[in-house]
């Protein structure tokens, strides 16, 4: 076992080691940013309080880092763990209040690399990753919050509760989870529930702005998760298949989590919840996936793996916290050597199929074809490039990549002909279609055509 007065820099060892290896594997094996990320980045283009698919806060991340950094890919991969470094920051304060052990600590954040959400799909910055921080910190600060009711907590938690719904409104998982918990302690937090309201207005008035969004957009964002899950639709079988494949898909990912577990025990005996903080780790760790479960199975909801990503931050904490009694600290090395096995074989895998694989979007020449755009760009106009139309991958790259960073919307529609020549537009899509209808220049780089409309 490690030393005790060494845990504290094992720790920020293991932090540090995750944030370069993760940032520098993707910088090296990949050549365009993933979709995920571009998308991020066209949205950041033209800031709204809210898109089509998601709600804004993805976006207002990576447009911060492109204000700082410009179109360097390595910065978003470094955004995109730095989001998990501090989710795993939160990670360990909870752990240590809640194990009051800091060895148990420990192994509680190393488990997590035996999840494939906390490495090797971490490289995409999406909604997904943009949740982790606020996850994490939403969860510490309620538990601070009904540890001390300090009015300080409960406004961190509002915060934090807000930015994770702007997030993704999966957040919501979390929330109610923690709202469950207050009300079946209703006896025990009575006096805290003015805070917890306090927090729950903070919340709404962070949140307004996106709400007012919302209405005018006629609830896009909603719709389309509906659409994503197939909420619509009617078949009954759905209702029973859908549950099974979700549950079935989380037992595969966290076999490895599992067996890293298992690999620390004496023998396997469960204890009763007759602990406190054993009934709150439940709450955050198994209750959220327990109600999404319930919303397949009601609604018929098809649950994708990916939406998952933050739901097992305190899986950790909460088994090392259920089998502490029965840890063999004389098995740590061979834990050690388990968990080094995953946090080395996860970037080379990752590292592998990359520069394998030539098949997929990271390898799409992004940063060259806005190159070719930007010559034919210059050869037939004076002005800049001001807008780009098109879906977020072809535009967005466009957006991403061009000198000029222009704003990218997703569909002018039938407006493209009226589009005045100072303003500086390319409209990508069907190139068979678009060379019908483009008034200016035109071209292709298959399969994508462009047209180009600027001042001669």
């Amino acid at each position: 076992m490690i030393a005790k007065k060494n845990i504290l820099n094992f720790y920020y060892l293991f932090l540090l080691s995750h944030l370069i290896l993760w940032t520098l594997v993707p910088t090296i094996s990949n050549v365009n940013l993933p979709l995920d990320t571009i998308e991020a980045l066209a949205w950041g283009s033209n800031l709204d309080w809210g898109f089509d698919k998601h709600p804004p806060l993805s976006a207002f991340a990576v447009e911060l880092f492109f204000l700082i950094f410009g179109s360097n890919d390595w910065a978003y991969y470094f955004l995109s763990q730095l989001f998990v470094i501090i989710a795993f920051t939160y990670v360990w304060k909870l752990s240590n209040e809640i194990l009051d052990n800091k060895e148990l600590a420990l192994i509680s954040l190393l488990v997590l690399e035996g999840i494939y959400f906390y490495n090797f799909t971490t490289p995409e910055f999406n909604v997904n990753i943009s949740q982790l921080p606020f996850w994490a910190m939403t969860v510490y600060f309620f538990w601070k919050s009904i540890e001390t009711n300090n009015k300080s907590f409960w406004i961190l938690f509002g915060i934090c509760s807000a930015l994770g719904f702007l997030s993704k409104y999966l957040f919501l998982y979390i929330l109610f989870s923690l709202f469950l918990y207050l009300l079946f302690n209703f006896k025990k937090y009575k006096k805290y529930i003015n805070n917890y309201f306090f927090s729950v207005i903070i919340s709404l008035l962070i949140l307004s702005p996106h709400f007012i969004w919302l209405y005018k957009n006629n609830f896009s964002t909603i719709t389309y998760g509906f659409k994503r899950s197939s909420l619509g639709d009617a078949e009954i079988i759905n209702h029973l298949v859908n549950p099974i494949i979700f549950v079935f898909n989380q037992l595969v990912i966290l076999i490895p989590f599992f067996i890293m577990i298992f690999v620390l025990l004496k023998r396997i005996k469960l204890f009763k919840f007759k602990n406190q903080k054993t009934i709150f780790l439940f709450t955050v760790t198994f209750l959220p996936i327990i109600l999404i479960l319930f919303t397949s199975l009601f609604t018929g909801a098809k649950i994708r793996t990916m939406w998952m990503t933050p739901f097992y931050l305190f899986f950790g904490v909460f088994f090392i916290q259920f089998f502490k009694k029965n840890i063999d600290f004389k098995k740590f090395k061979r834990f050690f050597f388990l968990f080094l096995f995953f946090f080395i074989f996860s970037p080379v895998i990752y590292l592998c199929i990359s520069l394998i694989d030539e098949t997929k979007r990271t390898d799409y020449p992004g940063r060259e074809i806005s190159r070719l755009v930007q010559n034919k760009w210059d050869d037939n106009f004076v002005n800049e490039i001001k807008i780009v139309v098109g879906d977020e991958w072809s535009a967005g790259n466009l957006s991403y990549h061009l000198k000029s960073r222009p704003v990218w919307i997703n569909d002018l529609g039938k407006k493209i002909i009226d589009l005045k020549d100072n303003q500086g537009v390319i409209y990508t899509g069907n190139p068979s279609i678009l060379k019908k209808i483009c008034p200016g220049v035109f071209g292709t780089i298959r399969p994508v055509g462009y047209c180009m409309i600027g001042k001669k």
